[in-house]
């Protein structure tokens, strides 16, 4: 394992490098895209009859549990330090709308994706059962901020948009992991889909990792106030996310909740009161670094994993009229409210617009749809999500600047 690691961050180093040298992308955006090329410059040697390339780097792969790597290591992590640096005070102004998007604006979406999913597929060709297609909607629901969130900032976007979709974020993956594994216990029968049990789950689930994220925030706050020794405090933070993490899968409480709101609770009260100005700098300097580069070993991986992933002619219009369907449904779970009730929302002019084409897939989604059992079904449903997380990040991702700035704009005049 040892040796994969050593290859993976190398790897990524190297990318890292050559896209801040040559092409100056945003860093994850531009390393995935290398990634990718790298991925289908291997196929294509392989198709001219040069397959050594390809096949050990598959082997490499295939070593790799995605899933795990990022639903149990890396997603605690990546969410702590996002929380961390949310201002909760500003946070609560938009908590009405954050709060649709994050819990019904998931069970919509799921519910809108899941069905055009189960039709466009069968036009296609491929048979999916309805419950599996529900799977996929509640797979690919949750937002992914991280790609955009450095554009947002460069483009000097208003800060409730930003904290719209990062507050967004952060609470509806979470929320989506609830509803994937409450679908997927059904579509496979190992769970009854009745109200009381998704009743029980939602509450076990999610009421459990927003208390297990206070009591476990709540104890590092302690401990900080009592010391001043900004290593030791470092550290505390990390055992927070390390051990609070475990500590939620072992009582089967949502830990990405738990480490939202453990996240929150350190970054805002631990850092006003328990913090000393060295602490408070020492534990930024630490967590936005985490950050930086999880992240874009993240990004490095979705790049790579395309070597593994089954595609056909189908699976590309399948995508593609998915990808449509995915923009109308979030841009109508966001533009009824916004019409309905603007003046209570607090939502600017233009906001629908950023807040649609700004919410990008990413790598949970691939990771979500790793779990999966395996068969035609999973390579189906993995493909699809694959080439949308793409579609998201290259293109809405890169883009997501100019919309911005055109409101901006707009504004000025």
């Amino acid at each position: 394992m040892l040796d994969l690691i050593a290859i993976i961050v190398t790897l990524t180093a190297i990318l890292a490098w050559f896209n801040q040298q040559f092409i100056r992308l945003p860093t994850t955006i531009g390393v995935m895209a290398i990634a990718l090329a790298l991925s289908w410059g291997m196929h294509g040697l392989a198709w001219l009859g040069f397959s050594g390339i390809e096949d050990r780097a598959e082997s490499w792969l295939a070593r790799i549990d995605f899933n795990e790597l990022l639903m149990e290591g890396m997603l605690s992590l990546l969410l702590f330090a996002g929380a961390l640096h949310i201002d909760l005070d500003r946070l609560r102004r938009y908590r009405w709308s954050i709060g649709f998007l994050a819990t019904l604006g998931v069970v919509i979406s799921t519910l809108a994706i899941g069905s055009a999913a189960y039709f466009l597929l069968g036009f296609f060709g491929f048979s999916v059962p309805w419950m599996y297609c529900l799977v996929f909607g509640a797979l690919i629901s949750p937002t992914d901020p991280i790609a955009v969130l450095g554009i947002l900032r460069k483009a000097n976007a208003p800060v409730d948009l930003e904290l719209r979709i990062v507050g967004e974020s952060l609470f509806n993956d979470g929320v989506a992991v609830v509803v994937f594994t409450v679908l997927l216990g059904a579509a496979t029968g190992s769970e009854a889909l009745t109200v009381a049990h998704v009743g029980k789950l939602f509450l076990l689930e999610a009421g459990g990792g927003v208390a297990l994220g206070l009591i476990v925030g709540g104890l590092a706050y302690v401990l900080m106030r009592s010391i001043d020794e900004y290593r030791i405090e470092v550290l505390i933070s990390l055992a927070v996310v390390l051990g609070g993490y475990a500590l939620a899968l072992q009582l089967h409480v949502s830990g990405p909740i738990a480490m939202v709101v453990a996240g929150l609770l350190i970054g805002n009260k631990a850092r006003q009161s328990a913090m000393s100005a060295t602490t408070r700098e020492q534990l930024d300097a630490f967590w936005e670094l985490i950050d930086e580069i999880l992240n874009t070993l993240l990004f490095v991986l979705i790049g790579l994993e395309v070597l593994l992933i089954p595609f056909e002619t189908g699976h590309l219009w399948v995508g593609a009229g998915l990808i449509v369907v995915l923009l109308v449904v979030r841009f109508a779970t966001i533009g009824v409210p916004v019409m309905l009730l603007r003046e209570q929302l607090g939502f600017r002019r233009g906001s629908v617009r950023i807040l649609t084409w700004g919410g990008l897939r990413g790598g949970i989604s691939v990771a979500l749809a790793l779990a999966i059992p395996s068969g035609e079904t999973r390579d189906v449903l993995l493909t699809v999500t694959y080439l949308i997380v793409l579609f998201s990040i290259l293109v809405q991702g890169l883009t997501i600047g100019r919309v911005v700035s055109s409101l901006l704009n707009e504004s000025k005049r």
